[in-house]
This record gives structure tokens, C-alpha cells and sequence, in this order.
């Protein structure tokens, strides 16, 4: 017996199909109006739920170019001197460690560094996923040929004097040691060095590696390979363009750069107003005021390098006087000095230890004049200095005090170079000091003569100079007392036994905490004695166009490391959802 059509539930459709059909004419208008907005509300609040919680992530693609000052000659890490070379040698080569983007060095060819207890001996064991450009694997024979050909000295390598006194052994495949012959803390900087591929070079002679063509056709293992070179009709290289590659394990999301190479500024300048490149580090700090920030962006890391006057006490009577010294220091504005001297591209400091570069930056010796400087002028400062330490002012508004019995006048001479950062620093320090009182006489020289006929002999009263102290911040060299004479770089003559000692702690430990703690110790104990005026580190600028995502890592020092996390750098992007993203 069949069942009777009432105890058959009718479908879901059928009911609401016959549901609508009863409706009046009217009723069933209404009721297809009110269905239609929700439908199409229910798809907008989908829509926008899906939107929000997508993510961004970057996808590969485009082409990135770049406008650089100078033609490049040696595509080598070993041989590359010109800011041209380097940044093509970061782009191309990768080392046993690399720079990210919060200033550390990081493993990159390197599976594992490990150091001895006593700092002596760095074994490492090399990655074994690691492949030249021309697909042959990287092994510890590449690594024992590229320093092999630093350390040799017909070559002439500018890092020769990096590996010194090292001993590399080979152990195996992919594992080497260097072997030092006492501690050096900074020496783990050395290698970041890029490798050569021995099976390409190992044929020529020390005589013929700066003639051959690998130095402008190189073969590296970076995160980028060589895709085109483009010459002009005098056969130098007008361009290289690189393509991504996935050799080094770590590849990039931009396909392409295109490096664009330019004889000055001048014509740099040129070429960037008619749209031939989007990016540049090479712009002066007065050419950069003109840069329109609504297309562009400039990013900027300030560079281990430190500016400062150095006194030679042995020179004048007057800068005996440590109140002297003080109220010199005291009566520099330094903001207004950076925006004079670099168009405001730096960053003021009052210390020998560049900002930024201690994971715990003093403020002690960085703050003193601006704070006080915020309740009392800096001249009358400065005056009230000199006046307690027994300077009179002469009528001219002068000073004089008799020092050892006889009758001095307080008078500079600042020695420095000729470049116009250093003209610009010095014409400052020279209108702010005739504010005070000082005469200030300024000797201007070129580089090589400041060196050899100044520096050198130690013929200066006061020095207009800036040091470069690298990351690691060794600043033996500079501060102490066994450097204070030629070749030395101790060029304020500066002795004290207790400094001596937390220099050498520095330079030769292994512990990241001691090390800060003593350079923190060291800049506390010469803020006492005033032996040098500190004035600003200058900043490394790049800019960038704005549809360009880039990473510049910190603690760089020296600009073609801004390519450190370019495999992280992207120009397309897209939207997923959670699940997709990687």
C-alpha cells in the first residue's frame, strides 16, 4: 500500500517556490525586493570579512633600477675598492656571513661558526646546499683559494691587512679553521667576504687576475646572477642587468636589477630627472633637499664614523687647559652645525662611540651640552667657563691668562681637508668660537698632504678629522696610549692606564656584554678629560621610489651592505587569505 501524498514532507524548494507563487501580485513584488537586498548584503558583508582578513604578502616580479656614480673594473671581492665594484660584489658574491636587518651577522654560506675559548681558532663547517651561478657546488676549496689570494701580497688586495697573521686549514669538504696568532674579537667582521669560484679563477696567474675578463663577467654565489652587460662605443660597461637567481638558497623577489653606471653627479642628476633610474645612494646631502618625498622615499643608517676636532696639547698652552677644551665643546650647537655642514643628514653626538651602534647606548656623554643648553645659552655657557678656570676678556672680546708666567692669548689653528664637508664644519666652528671670543685660524689641505705633512708628524694644534671604527667599534687604534705616535692613530695623543685597559678587554673578548661594558666605561672616563670635541656621525642615505619595499639593514658600514636583505626587497604584492600565505 503506497503511502498517501500528505505524509510526504515536500522539499525545501518546492515549499518555498509554492509559498512565493501564492502570494498576491503585490506581496509577491515585496517579497522578491527584500530577498534581493539580502542577498546582496550577505555577499558585500562576505566580501568585506574576506578583504579584512587578508593578508598582504609579497610575490615575485619586476624590475628594479638603479643609477650609481662610477664604472666598475673589478666585479671581485677580493680586488674591489670603488663603491661601483662593491655594490656589485654584494649583489653577486655572498660570504661565510652576511648583515641582516637588525645590524647582526648572520650565517649565509656558513652552516656554523664556532670559536674557541681563547678566541684562537674559528672552525667552520660549510653549507652543502650551496651552488655557484654556473651550477658547480661551493666547497672549502673555494673558501681556502679566496683568501689565499687576499693574503698574497703580489696581489695587492685592499683586505690584505684583514688577514694578517691567519692560518687557514682545511679539514675537510665543506669545513675549514682559521687559526689566529693572538685574540681579535673584530675579526668574525672578515668574513663577510665574498667567494670566488676557484675552478674558474684557479687557472689564472697572480699576474693575470686583474686582466681578466671574470672581473667584469663574474661568477658568484649571491642572490643575484649575471643576466646582460652593456658597453658603449669606448667599450666601457654602461649597465649590468641581473637577474634573480635561486643558487644561494635564498631567492629574491624582485626578477630583475638594473645597475646604470655615470662618470659624476652631475650626469647622475641628469639621468634621474629623465626617468633612467628610480634608486641611488649617490646623491650629495645638498642634491638630496631637492628630492620630491611624494614620489620618493629616503631612508637613512648612520655610519660607524665619528667627526670630531682632536686636540695636540703639545702644541699650545692655551688648549692645555682642559676649561679651554671644555668650553669649546660647550659652545657648538651641534644640530645647527649638521644642518650647515650636511643639509641635515646626520646625527649629533658628544661621544667617541657612534649612535646606534651599542645594543645599549649611553646617553650620558650624548645629552650633557643639550640638556644644559636648554636653560642657558651656550656662549655665556662657555664664558662662565673660561672666567672660572681665570681667563679674562680684553676689551676686543678676546681672552688672556697667564700660563706658566706668561702672557696668553686664546687662539685656535684647525687643520683639516678640503672637502666641502669639511670647509662647511669648519667655517661653523670658526663663526661660533669668533662668538665666543677665540680666534680661530683654519689650515685647509688636500688629503694626501694632510696625512703625510700633518697627521703623520702630529703638526696640528687643533684636527678637523673623522674615524672610521667599523662595527665591531675597535677603537684601540684610535685611543690607545702605544698609538699615540706615527704610524699610530692616536692622533689626540691620548694616555690613560685605566682606558688602555678596557680597550684591549674590548678588542680581544668574546663576551657581546663585557665588550659593551667596557667601551660604555671608556666613553664615560674620556668625557672627563675632553681630549677630542665630538660633533656628529654622517648618515648613509638611499633613495628609493615609493612602490619599492625594501629592508636597509642597521649597523651598516659602508653602503653597498644596503643590499644585505635585498632577497627580502619586493615591487608586486598580493592578497590571500591566511591559509595561502607562506
Amino acid at each position: 500500500m503506497e503511502p498517501s501524498q500528505e505524509g510526504v514532507r515536500r522539499p525545501l524548494f518546492d515549499r518555498y517556490f509554492s509559498f512565493v507563487e501564492s502570494l498576491k501580485p503585490s506581496d509577491k513584488l515585496l517579497f522578491l525586493f527584500v530577498f534581493c537586498v539580502f542577498l546582496t548584503s550577505s555577499f558585500f558583508v562576505l566580501f568585506e570579512t574576506s578583504e579584512q582578513n587578508k593578508q598582504t604578502v609579497a610575490t615575485d616580479g619586476g624590475t628594479l633600477t638603479e643609477g650609481i656614480v662610477g664604472t666598475p673594473r673589478f666585479v671581485n671581492p677580493v680586488l674591489a675598492i670603488t663603491r661601483a665594484d662593491q655594490d656589485m660584489v654584494a649583489l653577486i658574491y655572498s660570504g661565510l656571513l652576511r648583515l641582516n636587518a637588525d645590524g647582526e651577522l648572520v650565517n649565509d654560506i656558513a652552516e656554523s661558526i664556532t670559536i674557541s675559548d681563547d678566541g684562537l681558532v674559528y672552525n667552520i663547517v660549510l653549507r652543502k646546499d650551496v651552488y655557484f651561478h654556473d651550477g658547480s657546488p661551493l666547497s672549502s676549496t673555494d673558501v681556502a683559494y679566496t683568501i689565499g689570494l687576499i693574503q698574497d701580497p703580489l696581489l695587492k688586495s685592499p683586505l690584505r691587512g684583514n688577514w694578517n697573521d691567519v692560518t687557514l686549514e682545511v679539514l675537510g669538504e665543506h669545513e675549514v679553521n682559521f687559526v689566529l696568532e693572538e685574540p681579535y674579537a673584530p675579526f668574525i667582521e672578515n668574513l663577510t667576504v665574498g667567494i670566488l669560484p676557484k675552478h674558474i679563477w684557479g687557472d689564472l696567474s697572480i699576474e693575470q687576475l686583474p686582466f681578466s675578463q671574470h672581473n667584469t663577467e663574474p661568477v658568484g654565489t649571491g642572490p643575484y646572477q649575471l643576466l646582460e652587460v652593456d658597453y658603449n662605443e669606448s667599450g666601457l660597461i654602461n649597465a649590468y642587468t641581473l637577474t634573480a637567481s635561486d643558487r644561494s638558497g635564498h631567492t629574491a623577489k624582485i626578477s630583475n636589477i638594473t645597475l646604470n653606471f655615470y662618470q659624476n653627479e652631475e650626469t647622475l642628476i641628469e639621468a634621474f630627472d629623465e626617468g633612467e633610474f628610480e634608486n641611488t645612494s649617490a646623491f650629495s646631502y645638498e642634491t638630496l633637499t631637492h628630492i620630491d618625498t611624494a614620489r620618493y622615499t629616503i631612508a637613512e643608517q648612520p655610519l660607524p664614523r665619528v667627526f670630531s676636532v682632536f686636540f695636540n696639547q703639545n702644541k699650545s698652552a692655551a688648549l692645555r687647559d682642559e676649561a679651554v677644551r671644555k668650553a669649546l665643546n660647550v659652545a657648538i650647537d651641534r644640530d645647527a652645525l649638521i644642518e650647515m655642514a650636511l643639509n641635515g643628514h646626520g646625527v649629533p653626538t658628544t661621544s667617541p662611540v657612534p649612535p646606534g651602534f651599542l645594543q645599549v647606548q649611553s646617553t650620558d656623554a650624548t645629552t650633557t651640552t643639550t640638556e644644559i643648553a636648554t636653560t642657558t645659552p651656550r656662549i655665556r655657557q662657555a664664558e662662565d667657563i673660561l672666567i672660572g678656570s681665570g681667563w679674562e676678556q680684553q676689551e676686543d672680546g678676546s681672552w688672556q691668562k697667564d700660563i706658566d708666567d706668561v702672557p696668553t692669548k686664546l687662539s685656535i689653528t684647525l687643520t683639516t681637508a678640503n672637502s666641502e664637508v669639511f670647509e662647511r664644519t669648519a667655517e661653523y666652528l670658526k663663526s661660533t668660537w669668533a662668538e665666543l671670543g677665540v680666534e680661530t685660524n683654519v689650515a685647509f689641505f688636500d688629503q694626501t698632504d694632510l696625512v703625510q705633512a700633518v697627521i703623520r708628524p702630529r703638526d696640528y694644534q687643533a684636527l678637523l678629522f673623522g674615524i672610521d671604527m667599523g662595527r665591531s667599534l675597535d677603537l684601540y687604534p684610535f685611543w690607545h696610549s702605544s698609538q699615540k705616535d706615527d704610524p699610530g692613530l692616536n692622533i689626540s695623543l691620548y694616555t690613560n692606564i685605566t682606558t688602555d685597559k678596557l680597550l684591549e678587554t674590548a678588542r680581544t673578548t668574546q663576551d657581546e656584554a663585557l665588550h659593551e661594558e667596557s667601551i660604555l666605561s671608556f666613553e664615560k672616563e674620556v668625557a672627563t678629560e675632553t681630549p677630542a670635541i665630538f660633533l656628529y656621525s654622517p648618515t648613509f642615505t638611499y633613495v628609493i621610489q615609493n612602490n619599492i619595499t625594501t629592508t636597509i639593514p642597521e649597523r651598516m658600514i659602508k653602503p653597498s651592505e644596503r643590499w644585505s636583505e635585498v632577497h627580502t626587497w619586493h615591487m608586486e604584492e598580493n592578497r590571500v587569505w591566511p591559509l595561502f600565505t607562506p
